[in-house]
């Protein structure tokens, strides 16, 4: 679904993309996850909230990247940084001491109360897919301020239950992440190629409160591998703008030229 042109001027992924980034602001210091919520979080650093604070988990604090990093120990992110850090310096002062307003992750499998797995795919000892694993993926849901999610629709990622408990969404729902004594907020946000979603405020299970254009009900729940719930008030997600899709391409354009070997031409 994501490379499907939607007929409107844009992609299923360029809208995700974009949506994904308008939740940011200013003022957030954010823990970037590699691939879409690093692409999120530039294309926000480019356009609407030029001062926000994008941390990575190699320790690069402040970094403002010309192109889009292939793995957290890409050096485009230390050299485009404002400082960078010792991991241990990372983990314990800015994450787990509470200075990470934004946790931004993916997803290979995703429940409905926003538990994500990033291990492996089937049983763990005889596993279908070996997934890239943890990494400090699950420090980041328990000790961000909150957490947002991306990710791509389809059954078998948005499903009922996951293969492996990689990082602590909302658990088995309701107040579950209280009663183990986490205090930060969770996932609060998950946006999709399809629609935007939030957790019911009790059930804490992901509720679709808003369509992006062209999107139906059924094509949502045809994506997903649970009973969806919508909103009783659903919202339209607006559009990209020109220079939302113009900045995301750009973006898009000049990784592609640095990972190909052709080169690059710095803008910053």
């Amino acid at each position: 679904m994501s490379d499907t042109p939607l007929g409107l001027g844009f992609t299923p992924n360029e809208m995700m993309t974009i949506a994904a980034s308008r939740a940011l602001t200013n003022d957030d210091v954010c823990f970037v996850g590699i691939g879409a919520p690093s692409a999120a979080c530039n294309v926000a650093r480019l356009t609407h909230a030029p001062d926000i604070t994008l941390i990575y988990e190699s320790g690069t604090i402040g970094t403002a990247p010309d192109v889009l990093p292939l793995s957290i120990g890409d050096g485009e992110l230390c050299e485009t940084a404002v400082t960078t850090v010792a991991v241990p310096e990372m983990f314990r002062y800015w994450l787990q001491g509470g200075r990470t307003s934004i946790g931004f992750l993916g997803a290979a499998q995703l429940d409905k109360f926003g538990n994500i797995n990033t291990t492996v795919i089937g049983d763990y000892f005889h596993p279908k897919t070996r997934l890239p694993g943890a990494g400090g993926a699950p420090e980041i849901a328990t000790s961000s301020k909150e957490i947002y999610i991306t990710m791509a629709q389809s059954k078998r990622g948005m499903v009922e239950k996951i293969d492996f408990f990689t990082s602590f969404g909302h658990g088995e729902g309701g107040d579950h992440r209280k009663r183990l004594g986490i205090d930060t907020a969770g996932p609060t946000l998950l946006i999709t190629d399809l629609a935007i979603w939030k957790p019911d405020p009790v059930t804490k299970e992901f509720t679709v409160v808003s369509l992006h254009p062209g999107v139906s009900r059924q094509q949502v729940q045809e994506s997903c591998g649970w009973v969806v719930k919508f909103a009783e008030a659903l919202d339209a997600t607006p559009a990209p703008s020109e220079l939302e899709l113009e900045t995301l391409r750009d973006l898009q354009a000049r990784t592609k030229a640095a990972h190909e070997g052709t080169g690059k031409t710095r803008t910053a």
